[in-house]
Parts: C-alpha cells; sequence; structure tokens
C-alpha cells in the first residue's frame, strides 16, 4: 500500500512539472502570436496605404497621349 503511495505521489509531481513546463510554452507561444498579430496588422496598414496612395496618383494622372 505504501509503495502504491509513494508511486502516485511521484506521477503527481511529475505531472506537476509537465504542466510547469506545458504552461511556460503556451505562454511563449501566446507573446508570439501578440507579436506577429502586430506586424500583421501594420503590414495590412502600409498595404492599404500604398494602394490607396496609388489609387490617388492614377486618378489625378491625365491619361496618356497616345488615348
Amino acid at each position: 500500500m505504501e509503495d502504491r503511495m509513494a508511486e502516485l505521489e511521484s506521477r503527481v509531481a511529475f505531472q506537476e512539472q509537465m504542466i510547469d513546463q506545458l504552461n511556460d510554452v503556451v505562454s511563449k507561444q501566446d507573446k508570439v502570436l501578440i507579436d506577429l498579430t502586430r506586424v500583421v496588422e501594420i503590414l495590412n496598414q502600409k498595404v492599404n496605404l500604398s494602394q490607396t496612395g496609388q489609387n490617388s496618383i492614377e486618378s489625378h494622372d491625365a491619361p496618356p497621349p497616345h488615348y
């Protein structure tokens, strides 16, 4: 009976350690995802600005003389 208790205590300790390690991994991944989301938002803004800028330039330009 005491051997079983010792084995169960050992398993619980191992599981707690594993949960802590997994929590660390999830926390790091969350930070990476937040950073990547920010980068994607910035890139989307830059793309939208460049497209808006190109469209406004094209609309103000006169058509080429060969039209």
